[in-house]
Parts: C-alpha cells; sequence; structure tokens
C-alpha cells in the first residue's frame, strides 16, 4: 500500500465528514436522449422535448450546480475499457507507478500526495491532458509570465495494456458530450448554443483517474477535501461504491450523490459561474472514504485553452446586472490552481472570489 495515515491527512475538525451523510434523493437525473434522437443539432427553433431538456438543466445548473445525465451518447464499451485501465494501472506495483509521477515542470501523470486546501486528500490520481501538446504560462523567475508558453506531454506507463488506447478513446466520445452540454448551458443563458464553443479551441481539458483506497481513519480523513472545480464543466463517472458528497445550495448540508448505473454526473464549474455573472454556482463538493472498500472515478475537465480571458459575458450585464467579476487569464489561473495541489502553502489556494467586484 501505497498510503500510509499521518498527521497530514487530518481535516480541521469543522471539515470532517460525519458518520451518516443523507443520500440525496432529488439532485436532478436528466435524460438526454431527445438530443441524440434529433441528430444532436441544437438549433433554434428548438422542438418542445429539446426545450423541455434545455428547461432541466437550467434548473439544475441554478438550484444545485449539480446534475446527472443518462442517455448521454457515450458507448458503454467505451467507459468499461476505461475502467478496466484505471484499475489495472493502479493494481501495478507502486515502483511501476512511480515511473511516471509527476513533478513541479510536468503535472500530469502518476501523484499520490495532493493537497486540498493545504491537507492532504486520501487518494492516488493520474492525469492526462486530452490534446497533446497542451500549452500553459509559464513563469519566469520573478513570478512574471514568460514569453513562450510550457508544452505538457503525457506520461504514459508501459502497462497494464492498451492503457493509453482506453483512455484517449474515452475522452475522444466524452468531448462530444462536453460539447453538448455546453451548448444547453449556452441555450439556458438565452445564447446562441455555440456561444462559447470558440474558448475551446486549443483547450486545456484534462482527465484524472482517481483511486481511494480502504483508509483506516475515515472519520479524520476525506478522499478529497471540500472544493469547487475550476474548469467550465466537470463531468464524471463513478463506480458503485459512492462517496461523493456535494453541498446543497439550499441549506448548505452535506449530501450523498448516489451512483446510478450508466450514468455521469456533471458539475458546473467556476468559469461558468463567472461566464453566467453569478446565475449559475460552482458546486462545492469532497469525497467521503471508508475502511473496507477501494473506490474509483474518473472526472473529465472541460477547461478552455490557456490565453483565454474568463469574465462575465457582454451578452447578459445591462445597468440592473453589472459585471460581478474583474476578467482573469484562465491559463495562469489554473496553473497557480495546480501548483497549490502539488505542495501544501501557508495561504489558500486562489479562489474566483479573489476576482469579484465590490460594486
Amino acid at each position: 500500500m501505497v498510503l500510509v495515515f499521518e498527521p497530514a491527512f487530518v481535516q480541521a475538525p469543522e471539515h470532517r465528514p460525519k458518520p451518516i451523510v443523507s443520500e440525496a434523493s432529488k439532485i436532478p437525473v436528466i435524460d438526454l436522449a431527445p438530443i441524440y434522437l434529433l441528430d444532436g443539432r441544437l438549433e433554434s427553433p428548438l422542438p418542445p422535448e429539446l426545450e423541455d431538456v434545455v428547461a432541466q438543466v437550467e434548473a439544475a445548473c441554478r438550484e444545485w450546480g449539480f446534475f446527472q445525465v443518462i442517455n448521454h451518447g457515450v458507448p458503454p464499451g467505451v467507459v468499461e475499457r476505461a475502467w478496466a485501465a484505471a484499475r489495472g494501472f493502479f493494481a501495478l506495483p507502486p515502483e511501476e507507478r512511480r515511473r511516471v509521477r509527476r513533478d513541479e515542470a510536468n503535472p500530469l501523470g502518476y501523484f499520490e500526495a495532493e493537497n486540498t486546501k493545504n491537507v492532504r486528500d486520501w487518494k492516488e490520481v493520474f492525469d492526462m491532458v486530452v490534446y497533446e501538446p497542451a500549452f500553459i504560462p509559464s513563469m519566469s523567475a520573478d513570478g512574471e509570465d514568460a514569453d513562450e508558453p510550457i508544452q505538457l506531454r503525457n506520461r504514459w506507463p508501459q502497462s497494464p495494456p492498451g492503457f493509453r488506447e482506453a483512455l484517449e478513446e474515452y475522452a475522444k466520445a466524452t468531448e462530444v458530450l462536453a460539447f453538448k452540454l455546453l451548448e444547453l448551458i449556452a441555450l439556458t443563458l438565452n445564447l446562441p448554443a455555440k456561444r462559447l464553443n470558440g474558448f475551446f479551441k486549443n483547450q486545456t481539458t484534462f482527465m484524472r483517474l482517481n483511486y481511494y483506497p480502504p483508509c483506516p481513519s475515515p472519520d479524520l480523513a476525506l478522499g478529497v477535501g471540500r472544493h469547487k472545480d475550476a474548469s467550465a464543466l466537470t463531468i464524471l463517472t463513478q463506480d458503485d461504491v459512492g462517496g461523493l458528497d456535494v453541498k446543497r445550495q439550499s441549506d448548505g448540508e452535506w449530501v450523498r450523490v448516489k451512483p446510478i448505473p450508466d450514468s455521469f454526473i456533471i458539475n458546473v464549474g467556476d468559469i461558468v459561474q463567472v461566464w453566467s455573472n453569478d446565475k449559475y454556482e460552482s458546486a462545492e463538493h469532497r469525497v467521503s472514504v471508508n475502511t473496507t472498500k477501494e473506490r474509483f472515478s474518473i472526472p473529465f475537465f472541460f477547461n478552455p485553452a490557456h490565453y483565454v480571458m474568463v469574465k462575465p459575458l457582454d451578452e447578459l450585464l445591462d445597468e440592473n446586472n453589472v459585471a460581478k467579476y474583474e476578467e482573469f487569464n484562465w491559463g495562469e489561473f489554473f496553473m497557480a490552481r495546480s501548483n497549490s495541489n502539488f505542495k501544501k502553502s501557508d495561504v489558500e489556494n486562489i479562489q474566483i472570489y479573489h476576482f469579484k467586484k465590490s460594486n
């Protein structure tokens, strides 16, 4: 076993999970079948079936920032091969996994010492970008932006067999779903369906394999501490063990997201919160662990190009809805978050509220 319990894993008392977390019964489950029955076209005027889907997505984003989708168009075989790749990789001996360990120069590959809000997570991960090379800003020695961005390339292990092929196949299929969801969200904001697509040319989207081993002290530690995703959208598949908790916006209580076979969990990220000027809120979530069962999940973080400047969309603003955020560079924001996950800091990692205007 790679992880050995130590004080670095212990959450502050106010952030430790309760012995019993209620299972959420009202997290929206949205059937995307009407999209595919109409050849995936989201063009005006929308037929009633698609208007209903858009209305469901709007309500889910506004009330929860979190929802699940079924009949999503990602073939079951593609998902099964990705699961087999994930389980195969984490079954390798620790020394084999460490051959592709990440470092400060390249945040891709295997890692077993990630922090969330400066507390170590009880998990191991493998990260990959969907498109190679991915470009991110580089910093000079004085902390200023360097002229040339860094090129990131994936670190592929030699085994298990078919690992790279399975994950690239899964990433390609999930990206199709990501664009459909992005278009649905644009429609919920009364924008043209493809209004947001241009931000994802030269995208920095990445995918992660999460492995949560059984934990000797699940009352003290978390698989992932409370956080909000920096991405535009996160598309997650989880196994049947369960452990994903979301903070309900209506009352601030943590509720468990029940696994639904052949579904994906979607959560609104920080970028969509800023684009929507707080109409939608990035959902705070965490992962609880247990003493007996290992757990796996595969999140797909849908991210724009490193040079994209993130700010509230002009079309949504007027004298009654002024911009609530200063614009910021996505690549710099992403790298600041990534670096804070890599090593513990004396301060909280960067958040979108740091760019909030005092209107």
